[in-house]
């Protein structure tokens, strides 16, 4: 029999499975991205040997790319604060401080005990910086009107991250290519840091204006099919990502902005809503193809060889790195101690991880560095995936009964605009 077919048949139980089942897995001690992982490994050679193509790193960098716009856009959706400095002090702490600790301990680690270039270590930290907004959507918020500064720390951390950390990125490739790092820094500060995040930023708030001021407009003349409403935000993150990389802009900055935007300047409640389960539904089966995907390419032989540097890196980031790193960062914040340790724990690393390998594998990654880097970062998604989808429920259902009520944001937020 066709293996296509058989493949087709797997999924389709897999989704009967995981919707007709979601009440009894929510009470499951492990969470979605855990089963998907584990249904692809069983797909795998290792398995039933249904999966068997091995996609090259064009197609993977595609396919990662276009599930962290989703995500991204949604996390954007739910921002439910004004601009301030008071309301995003966590995300300030989560994004000004934790992720460059993150980057360079994970450079550190990668210079002195892997033996990397300081240019190949910032790679491997900015690769791993971003933390994941696809398969935290468990720790996310959930909820317009919820204040909780856990879930908003986090959703916001990760909407902001797997833009932010582009800039590292690419110091990292300029250097692999290029050790003379005097040559490209003014260059790398002038394009790619400011540059690219001041048009990420314009384009984002432009492209959120103009298709608000649009629909809004002829709204007043004509109804618009509920139905097709939904694909307003799907063109949304097409048009913000195409615009910023034609200007040399981040794209991946101008999708969470223009959720961000949308959500505080043009949406009541109820199309907000509707427009984040939309992005939302999307995001799910974007989530099953990937991770599926991450554990049939899973192969026992690489993942042997680099196991030691593999959970030398992984164990340190998941266990040293991200909670003494969050610790740090929110000193004298006004949260609970234990929020403050749960912000270290959740630092789940996953599909933008995986984005940024397969682009740095397509822009001048290669070698021996190349494929050293490739099964670090797998081997830690793999690792993250496991640990934090076992604990995301336990761990969650704790907070939400003793700490959640006493660490929610007391000021009053304003309510989205009138339609």
């Amino acid at each position: 029999m066709d293996i296509y077919i058989l493949d087709l048949l797997v999924i389709g139980l897999l989704l009967l499975a995981v919707t007709l089942g979601s009440g009894w897995i929510g009470r499951l001690p492990f969470s979605y991205a855990l089963i998907y992982l584990i249904v692809g490994i069983i797909l795998s050679p290792y398995g039933l040997n249904l999966v068997r193509a091995r996609p090259d790193t064009a197609f993977l960098e595609r396919l990662t790319e276009f599930v962290v716009l989703i995500s991204l856009f949604s996390c954007g959706l739910k921002m439910n604060r004004p601009l301030k400095a008071w309301a995003w002090n966590s995300t300030i702490r989560l994004i000004g401080f934790l992720m460059p600790i993150s980057i360079f301990a994970i450079a550190a680690l990668g210079h002195f005990f892997l033996k990397l270039e300081w240019g190949a270590g910032i790679l491997l930290g900015a690769i791993l910086a971003p933390t994941d907004p696809v398969l935290a959507s468990e720790v996310q918020l959930d909820d317009p009107q919820d204040r909780d500064e856990l879930r908003f720390g986090l959703t916001s951390e990760g909407g902001l991250n797997d833009s932010l950390a582009f800039p590292f990125v690419y110091f990292g490739l300029h250097w692999l290519e290029n050790n003379n790092w005097e040559s490209w820094f003014s260059r790398w500060v002038a394009v790619d840091l400011l540059w690219a995040i001041a048009a990420g930023l314009l384009v984002g708030i432009g492209v959120a204006k103009g298709v608000c001021w649009l629909e809004h407009h002829l709204a007043r003349k004509q109804d618009v099919d509920e139905l097709m409403e939904d694909f307003v935000g799907l063109s949304t993150i097409l048009l913000s990502y195409s615009l910023a990389e034609i200007v040399h802009g981040y794209g991946f900055l101008a999708v969470f902005v223009a959720g961000v935007v949308m959500f505080s300047q043009c949406l009541t409640i109820e199309r907000s809503a509707s427009r984040l389960m939309f992005m939302e539904r999307l995001e799910k089966l974007a989530e099953i193809g990937t991770i599926l995907l991450l554990g049939s390419l899973l192969r026992l032989e690489p993942m042997l060889k680099f196991a030691v540097p593999g959970l030398l890196i992984a164990v340190s980031l998941i266990f040293l790195v991200r909670p003494l790193g969050a610790w740090v960062s929110t000193i004298g914040a006004p949260v609970h101690p234990a929020t403050r340790w749960l912000f270290g724990w959740f630092g789940i690393r996953g599909v933008g991880s995986l984005y940024y390998l397969t682009y740095s594998l397509g822009h001048g990654l290669q070698g021996e560095i190349g494929e050293l880097i490739a099964w670090v970062t797998i081997i830690t998604v793999t690792l993250s995936v496991t640990l934090h989808g076992i604990s995301s429920t336990p761990l969650m259902g704790w907070y939400k009964h003793h700490i959640g009520g006493h660490n929610a944001l007391e000021k009053e937020l304003p309510s989205p605009a009138p339609d």
